[in-house]
């Protein structure tokens, strides 16, 4: 099993032209938010603009745009249809509209549970072309139509699951799934379904598609904080939007969130750090030193 260390990262993280601009460094769509649910898709916009995507596009139901709009100055967040809480399967054409313009598509931050989201989360599986990170919500939509998922092959598709969302996708039990060896069954899902899989958790996991897994050297509890999966998201898109692979980009992702966690924790302690200071703080600590 391959570890994600420093020198992983320092040689795997997307390359930035000196000459570049915004659109070198491509665009990306975040897909969710609900009533309740509104610092989800905020913080995984957030986070993928300070991981160097060029231009971050933020869609959510047409109810949470003002304070979307309001917490946002970097992304740029636009209303879709909704039903007076949460997206509903009418927001498919004007996000398909958006994507036609965009590199890559995260679905799932904050999206919260009905049936026309889960509907909408399942038809932008099949029907989108480019890559796709699902978290959150839309992997519990995912795992109530895993037919849906099977319809991307040959296309990028991330996951992003903790172990209850990878039960649920699994169809079994968080019970069972604790039984089974944890590497095992990460790399039995990836190579069944073509896609990458990234099983968050201490030394978080991500599968490939070939039958590889590697393994995270870094993280802790800081990290153990609502939000911090949706940050984890952000950066993964982020990177993946600038040109890397999908392997890259999850383990970079992945090495990068946690080192920013530890990074701070040593100044803070796990008790105090929580996901923004990660995007304001952490992740600029993390790069340079990811660069050195």
């Amino acid at each position: 099993m391959t570890e994600i260390c420093r020198e992983y990262v320092q040689n795997s993280c997307p390359a930035r032209k000196p000459d570049g601009h915004k659109g070198d460094f491509g665009k990306l769509l975040i897909v969710g938010g609900a009533v309740g649910y509104t610092g989800a898709p905020y913080l995984a916009a957030s986070a993928a603009v300070r991981s160097g995507a060029g231009l971050v596009s933020l869609g959510v139901p047409q109810c949470i745009w003002t304070i979307e709009a309001a917490k946002c100055a970097s992304a740029m967040p636009f209303p879709l249809p909704d039903d007076g809480e949460r997206l509903t399967a009418d927001a498919l054409a004007p996000i398909q509209e958006k994507l036609r313009t965009c590199d890559v598509l995260a679905l799932g931050p904050g999206l919260g549970r009905s049936a026309g989201a889960a509907r909408l989360v399942r038809t932008l599986l099949r029907e989108t072309e480019q890559p796709l990170v699902l978290d959150a919500d839309g992997l519990n939509a995912l795992s109530e139509g895993m037919s849906a998922l099977a319809a991307r092959r040959g296309r990028v598709t991330i996951l992003t699951p903790h172990d209850g969302e990878f039960a649920r996708l699994l169809g079994i039990s968080p019970d069972e799934l604790a039984r089974r060896d944890r590497a095992e069954t990460a790399r039995d899902f990836a190579l069944s379904h073509g896609c990458v899989l990234v099983r968050k958790g201490h030394r978080t996991l991500v599968a490939l598609p070939d039958g590889r897994v590697l393994e995270n050297t870094c993280g802790g509890s800081a990290l153990a904080k609502g939000g911090s999966g949706d940050v984890l998201t952000g950066i993964i898109a982020a990177l993946l939007a600038q040109g890397a692979t999908a392997e890259h980009a999850a383990a970079c992702g992945v090495w990068l969130h946690a080192r920013a966690g530890d990074l701070l924790a040593e100044q803070m302690t796990d008790y105090c750090v929580n996901p923004e200071d990660i995007i304001a703080a952490g992740l600029p600590a993390a790069f340079r030193e990811a660069q050195r």
